[in-house]
Order: C-alpha cells, then sequence, then structure tokens
C-alpha cells in the first residue's frame, strides 16, 4: 500500500491582528509564546510561525531582541521548524519588519506579495472593551490601512536574506499577489520549490467561499506547475473549513490564535495545541498523515536547524 501523503501543518501561535482584551488565551509574553509554540509543536505542527509583542501592553514588537529570548528556548525544546514573519504589523515599513529574519537567519521567514487595504475594524462589532489604550485604535485605524508590500520592499526583503539560506512563506492574500510572485520567479529572484500561503478572510483580500479556494490553487497551478508547495490559512469561522477543503486538494494548513481565536461557535480556543489537535484530526480523517519537522524540510528542501544564528 502507498504511504500516506504527508500534510505540513504550521501554527501561528499570536500573530499582530488580535489582542490581548479579545482572549485570555493568546500569547503575549516571551514565556507564553515559547510555550504555545513548544504545545503546537508537540500537537503536531511542524512549523510554528512567530511574531513578538510588548510583554506589558500585546503591542506588536518587531525588534530582533524581542524574539531572542522565545526562539531560544523553543529551538532548545523541539525540533520544530521556526518561521519569523516579516509581515510584523500592518503599519511597519520593510525595513523593520525584516530585521528579525536578517538577524536570527531563520530557516523560514513569511513575506507579503503585494500591497492592499487590510481592514480589521469590522472586530469593533464584536469587541467593545480593552484594557490597553493602544487596542482600539488599532481596529478603528484601520479603515484608513492600506498594508504596504511593494515591488521596491519585496525586493528589499528578498535581498536582505538571500545569503543566508532562509526560505520564504510566501503569503498571497489575493490572485495579483500569485502574479507579483511569479514576476519574480521570472527575474530569478526565487528559487523553487515556492512555499506558497494564500490567505482567505482578511477584508481587503480575497474572501473564504469554496470558489475563491479554487481560484487561487488553479492560478497558482498554473503559473507555478511543480514548482510550488501550497498552504492555506482561513481567517476567523473559517479556519478549519478551509483546512479540510485544502488538506483534501493536496495542500498543506496553517491554523494558530493568530488566524483564529476560535474552536468552534461562539467557543475560544484554549490554546494553540487544541487548533493543531483538531487540524491533525481532519488530516487523519482525510487518510493523510501529519508531516513531522523533518519532513516539512524535506517538502520545503528547508537549510536545517543547525543553520540558524540563535
Amino acid at each position: 500500500m502507498a504511504a500516506a501523503r504527508k500534510v505540513i501543518i504550521t501554527c501561528a501561535v499570536t500573530g499582530a491582528i488580535h489582542t490581548p482584551s479579545m482572549s485570555p488565551y493568546l500569547p503575549v509574553t516571551a514565556d507564553e509564546i515559547a510555550e504555545a509554540a513548544i504545545g503546537a509543536a508537540e500537537a503536531g505542527a511542524a512549523i510554528v510561525h512567530l511574531h513578538a509583542r510588548n510583554p506589558e501592553t500585546g503591542r506588536p514588537d518587531q525588534s530582533p531582541e524581542a524574539f531572542l529570548p522565545f526562539i531560544k528556548r523553543i529551538k532548545q525544546a523541539s525540533d520544530v521548524v521556526i518561521n519569523l514573519t516579516s509581515g510584523g504589523a500592518p503599519y511597519m515599513m520593510i525595513d523593520e519588519r525584516i530585521g528579525p529574519a536578517m538577524t536570527h537567519h531563520p530557516e523560514v521567514a513569511s513575506l507579503n506579495m503585494g500591497s492592499f487595504n487590510f481592514g480589521l475594524f469590522p472586530m469593533l462589532k464584536r469587541f467593545k472593551d480593552f484594557k490597553h489604550e493602544w487596542e482600539r485604535s488599532h481596529l478603528e485605524n484601520s479603515v484608513d490601512l492600506i498594508f504596504r508590500n511593494t515591488f521596491k520592499d519585496i525586493e528589499y526583503a528578498l535581498a536582505a536574506c538571500a545569503g543566508n539560506g532562509t526560505r520564504f512563506e510566501f503569503e498571497c492574500y489575493d490572485t495579483g499577489h500569485l502574479y507579483n510572485l511569479a514576476h519574480f520567479v521570472d527575474r530569478g529572484l526565487v528559487k523553487p520549490p515556492f512555499f506558497v500561503q494564500t490567505v482567505f478572510g482578511i477584508l481587503g483580500g480575497i474572501g473564504t467561499h469554496p470558489e475563491d479556494v479554487m481560484h487561487m490553487k488553479r492560478t497558482a497551478d498554473r503559473l507555478f506547475g511543480d514548482d510550488y508547495r501550497w498552504s492555506v490559512l482561513g481567517g476567523g469561522r473559517m479556519q478549519m473549513p478551509i483546512a479540510a477543503m485544502a488538506a483534501g486538494m493536496g495542500g498543506h494548513i496553517r491554523v494558530g490564535l493568530e488566524d483564529s481565536l476560535w474552536i468552534g461557535p461562539g467557543e475560544l480556543a484554549r490554546s494553540n495545541a487544541e487548533q493543531v489537535q483538531r487540524a491533525a484530526e481532519i488530516v487523519h480523517g482525510l487518510g493523510l498523515s501529519v508531516a513531522t519537522p523533518d519532513e516539512a524540510r524535506a517538502i520545503l528542501e528547508l537549510k536545517g536547524g543547525d543553520k540558524v544564528a540563535f
């Protein structure tokens, strides 16, 4: 009997979208982020996608030194693949956002593939009370926010990490972002296999309808053929339905409290590990197998955890 196909589960443990007042389970401090990532790895995540936060206020912090306490601890405790964000927060510029990857040389770093409106303000309908002053303005100000990822920005990030062996998780929020990636492929600035993370459900990007998922997959297939590895993330309540759909279509999946605070209708996830466990159940239910960190390294052709700078 043929071996079951391996599905990479990525867990994005905290992000920069949700704020501490939205869930008591959102990791904020370095210890909480480390524990969340280690727990996610133990539950089956092969990759952990990491942001840093101010430990007092929970505000996103993209300084390289803010990442060091938890990435060192995660590396000591687990062989999970560490992926450092270059998205940071949508109001940051690329030189700030790429700093952690430039400094720490992770196996993987995220890279957003185009500028777009990034609307978080609809969450004000659900969340009314905030512990920290920055939280409300973080949501309100997104009504006039463009997440800047110009061609110049993207080329800067690619060049900044060209010599450290870091591969990128190319985050594509709409069809045009796939064409932007193809542009850099055509110029020889990106080498296969491309790790393409298609993002569904951010206001300003593509929606969450099954046709949207299939459209992104068809477009990526046409542009990249066998040269890419496809993964998906669904925002909010569509996290697991989109994960299930993509896994059944041959893709990999991303979950975590960065993308959704929920585990069921009206029920907050109590940990990142809980979402990873649910994703693993979906994978096994489809007759597939969850990839280990080393299997993920082989699928994505990563440099290995011994070649990072932390």
